[in-house]
C-alpha cells in the first residue's frame, strides 16, 4: 500500500510513518524539511497551504493530515491574524490536500484519510478558543466527506488530549510540567506519538474497513471521565 502522510516528519506523523514503514507499506512524506525520517520514507518539500499537488499522477491508498498547532490564550488577547493562522494550518491546509488528492485517492481500492481533531472540541476547555474552532470544523469535515464520499472513500478523524510532541514542547518541557499534566488524565499519564499513531495505522487499514465517520477520543480519558 502507498500512504501519504503530510507532516509525517515530526511527532504523531513521524511515529506512523515509522509503523507504516515497519509494515512493508510505501509511505511518502509531504513536509517542509525532512528533519530526521527514517530509512525507507520518501520525503517531497511540501507546504499545503502553497505548494502543488506533487502525486497527481499516482495511486494513494491512504492520506494523513497531521499539522496543526496549539496557542493557548485568553480569547480576549488572540488577535484574528492568529484565528486566521490556526484556522489556515489546521482546517485549510485539510481541505487544500484532500480537494487535490481526491484523483489520487479515487485510484485506490480501499482509500482512506485520517484527520485530527482535538478533545477540546468535545470538552470545553479554558484558553482553548482558537484551536477548539479550527478542530471544530475538521470534525464537521471528516462527517460531511465521510458522507459523500462513501463508499468508496473512508474518512474518519482522531482527538487527542496532550501528547508528547514538538508541537507540545512549552507544554511538556520540565518534569514538572509532564507531571502536572499526567494527573490530569483518568490514566494517570499524557499522551506519546505511538499511541496515536497505532490509532491511525489501523484507521488507514483493511481493518478498519467498516467504519467510517468517527471522531476517536485518543486521549487517556480526558474528554469523558472523571476519576475524583
Amino acid at each position: 500500500m502507498h500512504y501519504v502522510i503530510v507532516g509525517g516528519n515530526s511527532g504523531i506523523g513521524l511515529s506512523s510513518t515509522e509503523l507504516l514503514l515497519a509494515q512493508g507499506h510505501s509511505v511518502t512524506v509531504l513536509a517542509r524539511s525532512p528533519k530526521s525520517l527514517p530509512v525507507g520514507a520518501r520525503f517531497i518539500a511540501f507546504d499545503a497551504l502553497e505548494s502543488d499537488w506533487p502525486l497527481a499522477d499516482e495511486t494513494i491508498d491512504g492520506l494523513v493530515y497531521a499539522p496543526g498547532s496549539i496557542m493557548l490564550k485568553p480569547f480576549h488577547r488572540i488577535t484574528a491574524a492568529e484565528f486566521q493562522q490556526d484556522w489556515n494550518t489546521n482546517t485549510m491546509g485539510a481541505v487544500r490536500c484532500l480537494q487535490q488528492a481526491l484523483p489520487s485517492l479515487k485510484k485506490s481500492s480501499q482509500p482512506s484519510v485520517v484527520l485530527f481533531s482535538t478533545v477540546a472540541v468535545q470538552t470545553g476547555m479554558p484558553f482553548h478558543a482558537s484551536i477548539a474552532m479550527a478542530k471544530g470544523a475538521i470534525e464537521g469535515l471528516t462527517r460531511s466527506l465521510a458522507a459523500e464520499w462513501a463508499p468508496t472513500i473512508r474518512v474518519n478523524a482522531i482527538a487527542p488530549s496532550l501528547t508528547q510532541t514538538p508541537l507540545a514542547e512549552k507544554l511538556v518541557s520540565s518534569p514538572e510540567k509532564i507531571e502536572a499534566g499526567n494527573k490530569r488524565h483518568p490514566l494517570g499519564r499524557i499522551g506519546q506519538p505511538q499511541d496515536l499513531a497505532h490509532a491511525v495505522v489501523f484507521l488507514l487499514s483493511e481493518k478498519s474497513s467498516w467504519i467510517t465517520g468517527q471522531i476517536w477520543s485518543i486521549d487517556g480519558g480526558m474528554g469523558d471521565i472523571r476519576t475524583i
